[in-house]
């Protein structure tokens, strides 16, 4: 049982599970089996703006469904198999996607990218076909719907800092900016009110984990997996901030991987930044405010490796069949 502390822990800047503005939301959880899937689903369905939840791998699935529909809330649960994909997504209204192959020691996201973007590809297509409507799409391109989950990034600089300057992590949000690989992960310390009397090493230091903590935990599972347990913990986070904008909820903003027009100049289409979610998706994508000169040459450094990764992504669609 949680305790109270536990309880508002788990309600991260005061509103992890909020409830205020209520809605009936089908979510869909595509590799519902897998590492990240499996307590993603469990978080999801304590979420009491999921009134249903769509559980699908290519095995496993059906067993999720049944373990987690025991818990007692009020959301239903179903569970589908490999072949059907269609079925999983009918009426859908967001769909979350942590399907693909972890990380092993030595390994960089980079080297994962072949496979885990065919299988991204394939349930984009069936997302498409099915849910076009869906907050996740492809072939029916809508920017507004589209969100890289980038919390995981934010999730660990809140806890980072607050172990370096003695608060509690839910009170100390921290901004992180750019995309979600190593350099390309900016934290903007100099914008929380804890996290800007962090200087010197320190602030090297938290920087460096923060950027490379997925790094941290791959090593320490010496070789049985990647983060799975706090990645499905961010992509909760994330899916509740979404369905509490999509209901009318004002003033939900939280960094999120976009289309993006704040470097778009500079060839930069996607960029992860502070955006206020809403009944459309995405409502508003806010400016990065005032930077240190330490983040200034973060983002500097960011930003080449980012337009590599954005290439590299779009050379893999166009030369998909």
């Amino acid at each position: 049982m949680l305790s109270r502390h536990a309880a508002r822990s788990l309600s991260a800047h005061g509103r992890w599970f909020s409830s205020s503005v209520a809605r009936h939301s089908k979510v869909a959880v595509l590799g519902a089996g897998g590492g990240i899937g499996q307590p993603l689903s469990l978080l999801l369905k304590a979420d009491p703006l999921v009134t249903s939840l769509s559980l699908y791998d290519i095995r496993g699935a059906p067993g999720v469904a049944a373990d987690v529909s025991h818990i007692d809330t009020p959301g239903e649960v179903n569970g589908y198999h490999a072949d059907k994909l269609d079925e999983a997504l009918e009426g859908v209204k967001v769909v979350v996607i942590p399907a693909g192959v972890p990380r092993k020691p030595g390994m960089t996201r980079d080297d994962l990218f072949n496979t885990n973007t065919s299988i991204v590809r394939d349930l984009a297509a069936a997302i498409a076909r099915v849910s076009p409507e869906a907050h996740v799409l492809a072939g029916v391109y809508d920017p507004r719907r589209i969100f890289g989950v980038t919390t995981l990034d934010v999730v660990r600089a809140a806890r980072f800092v607050s172990g370096i300057v003695g608060t509690n992590p839910v009170d100390t949000p921290i901004t992180v900016i750019g995309g979600h690989s190593g350099a390309t992960i900016v934290p903007l310390l100099s914008q929380s009110p804890f996290g800007k009397g962090i200087s010197g090493e320190a602030y090297q230091k938290v920087v460096k984990r923060i950027q490379y903590g997925g790094d941290e935990v791959v090593q320490a599972k010496d070789g049985a997996g990647s983060a799975t347990l706090s990645m499905a913990y961010a992509g909760a986070k994330f899916t509740n901030a979404l369905l509490r904008g999509l209901a009318g909820e004002k003033g939900v903003v939280t960094p999120t991987f976009v289309k993006s027009p704040l470097f778009a100049d500079q060839g930069i289409d996607y960029f992860s930044s502070n955006v206020e979610l809403g009944p459309n998706g995405i409502e508003k994508i806010h400016p990065l405010g005032e930077l240190t000169a330490e983040e200034r040459k973060l983002l500097e450094a960011c930003l080449p490796e980012l337009k590599k990764n954005i290439e590299k992504g779009k050379a893999f669609v166009e030369a998909s069949p």
